[in-house]
């Protein structure tokens, strides 16, 4: 996919620099942090920036190496090879996302192991034969530590194929800056909803899986500048997605509640 317009993406720090040099370099990069931090942007950025189609898959755990290599399918009376978005990217010199890698089948990290280093090369075993990789084709992924941990890793000697970027939730004035402009909310309904985020990313009593992501609170947002009821809109963007759990439900809208 040609990106035609530019994202919209607020620089944190030197990302777009490290991965330029990256690019330029053609190495791997990974991009480690929370869902909802602007990862999936920030690529959507660079392929824009860079002037670069971009190929996105999500991962999951039925992700298989076939999936993103290719397979044999039928096609009238004939079996004809398809190629997967991996061999795609690699033979038309795109960027590939693998987004969660670590949610796909081992195999998945069998299968870019060989594109992750010096040999730039894609070995597709059904047909027997090795593809290399256009100049510009480059291999992008991202990982969320903390919601794997104690469930899927990468091996460090996975990660250490990949030079590596961290993402987390931005500064106070960042992220408001970035709701204002997502959602066209004005500043003071921004701050609120930061207010509203960061007393709920503190609260680790709670146990939640995940914590209220940037996104969360652009989707609040929108849904405020549209009409709908502060209340009601941090409820159904913010607090009902991070838990299904009734006590846990009914404290966190109390205390959205109370703030908005």
């Amino acid at each position: 996919m040609k990106i035609t317009k530019a994202p919209y993406y607020k620089h944190i720090g030197k990302e777009a620099e490290v991965f330029e040099h990256a690019y330029q370099n053609k190495l791997p990069l990974l991009l480690k942090g929370p869902t909802g931090t602007g990862k999936s942007r920030f690529i959507e950025y660079m392929a824009y920036k860079l002037g670069k189609s971009l190929i996105t898959v999500a991962c999951h755990e039925e992700t298989s190496a076939t999936d993103l290599i290719g397979r044999y399918i039928i096609k009238g009376a004939e079996t004809v090879w398809q190629d997967g978005p991996l061999t795609k990217a690699v033979k038309e010199g795109a960027i590939i996302y693998l987004d969660e890698i670590a949610e796909a089948r081992p195999d998945i990290i069998v299968a870019v192991h060989s594109l992750t280093d010096y040999r730039r090369v894609l070995y597709i075993d059904k047909l027997g034969i090795e593809v290399m990789a256009a100049e510009s084709f480059m291999l992008v992924a991202s990982f969320n530590p903390g919601y794997q941990k104690g469930f899927k890793e990468l091996k460090p000697s996975t990660r250490q194929r990949f030079v590596s970027l961290s993402f987390s939730y931005p500064e106070e004035k960042t992220e408001r800056e970035i709701i204002v402009n997502e959602s066209g909310v004005d500043e003071t309904t921004a701050k609120k909803l930061i207010n509203i985020g960061n007393k709920i990313r503190n609260l680790t009593e709670l146990g939640l899986t995940e914590t209220v992501s940037t996104r969360l609170l652009v989707d609040a947002g929108k849904l405020i500048q549209t009409g709908l009821p502060k209340r009601l809109a941090v409820k159904a963007a913010v607090v009902e997605p991070l838990t299904d759990d009734d006590d846990t439900l009914e404290a966190l809208t109390d205390l959205a509640n109370l703030m908005i």
